[in-house]
């Protein structure tokens, strides 16, 4: 295999974003939620620091994703049976266009989690969006549709959430969970399949660990993004299934190592950190943390396993050999990503639990809740600091975009942009 060389573009959406964008979910090929701004707003309300309020049909759990002045954004319409894309001006939040198409066969979901919960990604000419048993579609940023696929349906009791990903010339997302889910690249500029892995179907009785088949009620199924870092040489692209976590050669789909240990349920995205990646189950499930650059299956080399521990449904961000993240309830967590150990843990103020993914900012986490309250407080191992505790009074199961300055927030019945002081 040739080796892979980097590009300056490339390396750049590997470890943090440009000020002027957030290209895909979680910011960065790398899914690290981590943006490279350093003056974002810490403190608003609904009025406070607002830059503009844009209403939104009806509810929807995807993040926008921002490309130079362009915002893109999911949007269902349940009534009309239609999953759409909305493309908006950044400074002004006026509709630029938008593009839908009608799925007309009943989609089973979550009355939690509203179609189109995928969030787009941009490589600065295009954006491609996931619609889930609708298809994948590719426009230009002016709004011309340039392909579609149709990578059959999804059929789970609690629908999809996992976001594409642009990487140099392919498009790569996981199309899933329930029977039929596939890890998937596409040519980014023909929509034409280049690989496909095919999530193993475990059956009954073939596992010892209590691991209880394919099934569609709940327990089973993963609803992360895959991510893609650097190891050495070559570029590994990994993804957590359920009972475990692999990693891909991402242009040819050639399987480089696997590691055991995780549960059924997978709700958060692999965490990548100084050459370790860290994984976490649903709802309290096993956690495990592995050295990225292995070969075959690792599971006897992982760095730790803990059964029960703290994984939810959002993401958490790494800072300084500690990964910070909380779990479905809005209790926060430090913890050593070496060894899995518990620093610390606390409730964060507020109201509510939490679907949304971190944001970290320098020193800075944000920390969205379901009721639209966002904690800042400090990425410090030694305690649980919190700075600030803003609120824009609606409920969100997203998570908060940085760009240029600003922040961004999807509510269940608006797009949120709030300005930095010296912008408002």
């Amino acid at each position: 295999m040739k080796s892979l060389v980097l590009i300056p573009s490339i390396l750049l959406l590997l470890v943090s974003t440009s000020l002027a964008d957030w290209p895909f979910w979680r910011g960065d090929l790398a899914g690290s939620g981590i943006t490279s701004e350093t003056k974002l707003p810490t403190e608003w309300d609904t009025k406070k620091n607002v830059k503009w309020r844009v209403a939104l049909s009806e509810a929807g759990n995807s993040s926008p994703v921002i490309s130079g002045d362009r915002i893109f954004l999911t949007q269902p319409n349940t009534e009309k049976k239609r999953r759409g894309l909305l493309c908006l001006d950044r400074k002004t939040g006026k509709t630029l266009w938008e593009k839908s198409v009608e799925y007309e066969a009943e989609e089973r979901t979550h009355r939690t989690n509203h179609f189109c919960s995928s969030s787009p990604a941009t490589d600065g000419e295009r954006v491609i969006v996931a619609y889930g048993s609708a298809g994948i579609f590719c426009y230009t940023h002016d709004g011309r549709e340039l392909w579609q696929q149709d990578l059959g349906t999804i059929d789970h009791v609690w629908g999809y959430g996992s976001s594409p990903l642009i990487y140099e010339n392919l498009c790569i997302h996981y199309h899933g969970p329930g029977k039929g889910a596939a890890l998937v690249a596409l040519d980014k500029k023909t929509g034409e399949i280049i690989w496909r892995f095919d999530e193993p179907i475990w059956k009954p009785g073939k596992r010892t660990d209590g691991f209880r088949g394919q099934s569609d009620g709940g327990i089973i199924g993963a609803f992360g993004t895959p991510i893609i870092v650097r190891s050495g040489d070559r570029h590994e692209l990994i993804m957590s299934f359920p009972m475990e976590m692999k990693a891909f050669d991402p242009k040819t789909g050639k399987e480089l190592w696997s590691c055991g240990g995780l549960n059924p349920l997978v709700y958060t995205s692999p965490v990548h950190h100084d050459g370790m990646i860290l994984s976490m189950g649903g709802y309290y499930g096993n956690s495990i943390g592995v050295r990225t650059g292995g070969k075959g299956n690792v599971t006897g080399e992982r760095l730790w396993q803990e059964i029960r521990h703290h994984g939810g449904i959002g993401t958490g961000v790494a800072k300084d050999g500690h990964l910070y993240v909380q779990d479905a309830g809005g209790i926060a967590y430090c913890i050593e990503f070496a060894t899995g150990a518990t620093k610390w843990k606390a409730r964060l103020p507020g109201r509510g639990n939490s679907w949304g993914s971190f944001l970290l900012a320098g020193d800075l986490i944000y920390a969205l809740s379901q009721t639209g309250n966002t904690t800042v407080f400090k990425a410090s191992p030694q305690k649980f600091e919190s700075l600030a505790l803003n609120d824009l009074e609606e409920r969100t199961n997203s998570s908060i975009t940085a760009a240029d300055g600003d922040l961004f927030i999807r509510t269940h019945e608006a797009l949120w942009r709030i300005a930095t002081p010296s912008l408002n």
